[in-house]
């Protein structure tokens, strides 16, 4: 098969103002599927590699790791996709698929270093681009497949900031003990996702966050049972030593020694939100023999389960569907927290 046109939008440069931009993927191999884009999620990192954040990025960028779409083509050795079927891509697409983490399934832990959706380098030398396009051609193990019940649109977010709070949760068995409690930390696109597959587990949940204007979203559009303002003192010692667990998705930075003082002993705190640092007083750990841990999505095994999981339960993001015109004012919206809880692109309907 021949390489094809895509279209899709791209940043040039560090302004990350994204437009129109046709390129070329590649032709479909034996153990290759090809998607038909339908959604793709607007996360944090398509602001970090458009704008140049970190300083790698490699121009143009299609930014975008949280793909939804129908499965249009297959290559000759592929045997758990056929056309029709409804998938989804998440962070990355590639991996050496020999290392003892790949075997296990941690497929992003690669010894070699997974191959993000964008912005990477794929094995062939290519520069990876994501899913503000038409379609995309990726190996099936990087491929995951949708019930056709669950609808694509709630699917794009699951990929990325879905999976980034299921895998800790599910590494630390928070699904395997019920009535036990836990903290969730921010109420953005990852820490509402963290609430709802808390409840999911039966865990009792409380919300911790900075604006009061959360606390009705918390409670009642998310089912949450406790809301507390983090910067209330009274309300954060009232909570001394109450929580089995901790999930930070908290972007900036802010103070761990008053979280910490709210874990039981034995206590677990996840970081998976990116602040420029963490600081906290070696006597939060020693004392309670509490844990402090970092995560970040998770193996293709992991993806598989929580899509199965999340429509079985019917769990399903809060999302707002966009069109591909509307990208650069969501991303900017992103920037604020203007956003209740995920941008969703409607690639399908917009992108022609």
């Amino acid at each position: 098969m021949s390489s094809e046109d895509c279209l899709g939008w791209a940043a040039r440069d560090a302004s990350g103002h994204l437009s129109p931009y046709k390129f070329n993927r590649r032709p479909v191999g034996d153990d290759d599927v090809h998607v038909k884009i339908t959604h793709c999620g607007v996360c944090y990192a398509d602001i970090v590699w458009t704008r140049n954040r970190f300083g790698d990025s490699k121009y143009p960028v299609v930014p975008g790791h949280e793909i939804a779409g129908i499965v249009s083509k297959v290559g000759s050795n592929v045997k758990r996709f056929n056309v029709g079927d409804h998938v989804g891509v998440g962070t990355y697409v590639n991996s050496c698929r020999d290392c003892e983490y790949c075997d296990d399934g941690l497929e992003h832990q690669c010894s070699q270093g997974a191959v993000f959706t964008f912005n990477g380098v794929d094995s062939d030398g290519t520069i990876t681009k994501g899913g503000y396009s038409n379609f995309i051609v990726v190996h099936e193990r990087y491929c995951f497949k949708i019930p056709k019940s669950y609808p694509l649109a709630s699917a794009a977010p699951l990929l990325c900031a879905g999976i980034t709070v299921y895998s800790p949760m599910i590494r630390h068995k928070m699904n395997e003990q019920p009535g036990k409690s836990l903290g969730v930390i921010g109420l953005g696109g990852l820490g509402h996702m963290a609430v709802k597959f808390g409840k999911a587990f039966g865990l009792n949940v409380t919300v911790f966050s900075t604006s009061i204007s959360k606390k009705d979203e918390a409670l009642n559009l998310l089912g949450a049972d406790n809301f507390v303002i983090s910067s209330d003192e009274d309300q954060m010692k009232a909570l001394t030593k109450t929580l089995d667990f901790i999930i930070d998705t908290a972007s900036g930075d802010h103070p761990f020694d008053p979280y910490m003082a709210l874990l039981k002993t034995l206590g677990i705190l996840v970081v998976v939100g990116a602040a420029n640092e963490i600081k906290f007083r070696p006597v939060s750990l020693f004392f309670g023999l509490k844990t402090i841990s970092g995560s970040s999505v998770g193996g293709t095994k992991d993806i598989q389960e929580m899509i199965d999981l999340c429509a079985e339960k019917k769990i399903y993001p809060k999302i707002e569907v966009i069109p591909i015109e509307y990208a650069n004012e969501a991303i900017e919206r992103v920037i604020k927290n203007d956003v209740k809880y995920r941008f969703v692109i409607d690639i399908e309907n917009s992108l022609k």
